[in-house]
């Protein structure tokens, strides 16, 4: 698979951790991705793709692409064959100003960019991002688009500053010292977190540490649980094991199984890092 990334210019850098380019065949039909502290935003511009999110049952089909902010449970995702795209690796509370509903109402519930931006306008991008003559062109096309749709998010500076602090300490840090130091109540630290991120900030906390926790394990190594649970600030393995479960649906070795075999199968693969196979 071709893939082409690049961080945009400020101040979309302040949102968005990098715009990317994906063509090619996926390595497996189905992949799992288990959650992380940060939204998504993908332009699909091949053939339709689909999305099992949250406790879904059925899968659910994506045409122009689809917009997910930070989730709680890991989803499903299809790809076709081939698969072509643009898309955006949103930071946790960088979505905001692009929705025009509050993130919380799309929590786990990917929706299509139509929905979010409406049919004419989503159209006329997909047209645009067609015809150019590459990937480096479609992201500065990307990236004028969204430069284009920036608007003034009240609160966000408050959801910024606290996340960040969430990040940089991965999700170890007491909720109530950050309202405090903030001078906000936790009430309104809450709603703000809905509206801006999609999701509480303990639960923003413990999305980072779970993926601190599962980034600091080296799957071609032996693996000391016991060790990785403390050190990532769990109370003991089980805590730990139940955090993963509750976040992937997998145990920790039965994760660490699944890594191998990608490792195994697609060495150096593109999508290597992050993405489970289903099948």
């Amino acid at each position: 698979m071709e893939y082409v990334s690049r961080v945009p210019r400020p101040p979309l850098d302040g949102l968005i951790d990098d715009l990317y380019y994906l063509e090619g065949a996926p390595p497996y039909a189905r992949l799992t991705l288990p959650p992380m502290p940060a939204a998504l935003l993908i332009v699909n511009l091949g053939a339709p793709f689909r999305i099992r999110g949250g406790t879904d049952i059925e899968t659910t089909e994506y045409a122009d692409g689809c917009v997910v902010t930070t989730p709680t449970r890991a989803f499903e995702f299809s790809y076709p064959l081939p698969t072509r795209s643009v898309g955006v690796h949103v930071k946790p509370w960088g979505l905001a100003p692009f929705l025009p509903m509050p993130a919380v109402e799309l929590c786990d519930r990917p929706v299509t960019v139509e929905q979010v931006w409406g049919r004419a306008a989503v159209a006329e991008l997909r047209d645009r991002l067609a015809t150019a003559e590459g990937p480096h062109e479609m992201l500065t096309l990307l990236e004028e688009e969204l430069m284009r749709r920036l608007a003034d998010t009240a609160g966000l500076g408050l959801i910024r500053h606290t996340s960040s602090v969430i990040a940089a300490t991965s999700g170890a840090v007491a909720i109530d010292d950050l309202r405090a130091s903030a001078g906000v109540s936790s009430t309104h630290l809450t709603q703000r977190f809905k509206q801006l991120v999609g999701v509480t900030p303990k639960r923003l906390a413990r999305t980072y540490r779970f993926a601190a926790s599962v980034f600091s394990i080296n799957p071609a190594e032996p693996i000391d649980w016991a060790d990785l649970a403390s050190r990532a600030g769990y109370f003991d393995q089980a805590h730990f094991g139940h955090e993963f479960r509750a976040f992937t649906g997998l145990t920790p070795t039965r994760y660490v199984d699944v890594r191998r075999r990608f490792l195994r199968e697609h060495p150096g693969h593109v999508m290597d890092g992050w993405p489970l196979p289903t099948d």
